[in-house]
């Protein structure tokens, strides 16, 4: 009686110890002699003793950082570079049995393709092609790697490191473009300003009395400061009309010559000027 109790213990104790719970995340790859039979799990696995052993692999998503790696670009520019890999298991039964270390194996082959794809882009490329590149890489470690059982999902550049003087050069560089940028708008603003200025002066020139409203404006906008002198320009209509008037008028528009261009030799002020007296129409000689 002894006996047959002492068997039934031992054997629930043996149904006990070959009982595994796999978690979801997890895959056991199960040798029988030698020999792989299975992959099992999630869920209870029951283990044979003395028959079958395991492996546990883990199926979840690797993060993997690459080391700073030195490179020399294509135009033979020294720079360094660190970067990430993500990837994982998709087929526990490779990942076993055809390498020995997978996560070792593919941060070898993740910096050895690093520093080959970078080697084969300008540095201009490295700056601003990040998306290019980091596909290129993803494809070619993920190629690498599958007959591993092992998916590569992304490889991400997240860091460029250049020497100083290269910084500095490039400082210049951009700087050279922002002025070249600059005067190019102010060209156009020029070329623009001077085209609406041709358009003001063909406007004025179709209409005689323009450009004289433009002058009184002008003008008004002048003495509004304070201690300026302002010359008032004797209008080359007033000439023309002294052609085509009468002897008081022509007489008339003499005076106001001959007064203003006295009040300039003198260099009389607003408050000192001289006074013209105009008759009126009546007082003319008929």
């Amino acid at each position: 009686m002894e006996l047959l109790g002492g068997f039934i213990f031992f054997a629930l104790a043996l149904v006990l110890s070959s009982l595994k719970f796999v978690s979801e995340y997890d895959r056991l790859v199960v040798f029988r002699f030698g020999r792989v039979v299975g992959v099992r799990g999630p869920g209870p696995v029951l283990i044979i003793p003395l028959m079958e052993n395991f492996k546990k692999v883990d199926m979840r998503m690797v993060t993997m950082s690459i080391p700073m790696q030195e490179i020399i670009t294509k135009d033979n520019v020294s720079a360094k570079t660190a970067a990430v890999c993500f990837f994982q298991v998709v087929d526990p039964y490779k990942v076993v049995t055809k390498i020995e270390d997978p996560y070792n194996a593919t941060s070898q082959i993740a910096q050895t393709t690093l520093r080959s794809v970078l080697g084969q882009h300008e540095l201009d490329d490295l700056l601003a092609e990040r998306d290019k590149i980091n596909a290129q890489l993803q494809a070619i470690v993920d190629r690498q790697t599958e007959g591993w059982g092992i998916k590569v999902n992304a490889i991400e550049v997240k860091d460029v490191e250049i020497p100083e003087l290269m910084q500095r050069a490039m400082a210049r560089q951009a700087e050279a473009e922002r002025e070249r940028r600059a005067k190019i708008v102010a060209a156009e603003g020029e070329m623009q300003a001077a085209e609406k200025l041709a358009q003001a002066a063909d406007v004025i020139g179709r209409s005689p009395g323009a450009m004289q409203l433009r002058q009184l404006q002008t003008m008004v906008e002048v003495s509004a400061e304070k201690n300026s002198t302002l010359i008032f320009p004797i209008p080359i209509e007033l000439l023309q009309m002294a052609g085509r008037s009468g002897p008081a008028e022509q007489q008339t528009i003499q005076r106001i010559v001959e007064a203003t261009t006295t009040a300039i030799n003198n260099r009389s002020t607003p408050t000192s000027g001289a006074t013209i007296n105009v008759p009126k129409k009546e007082e003319l000689p008929a």
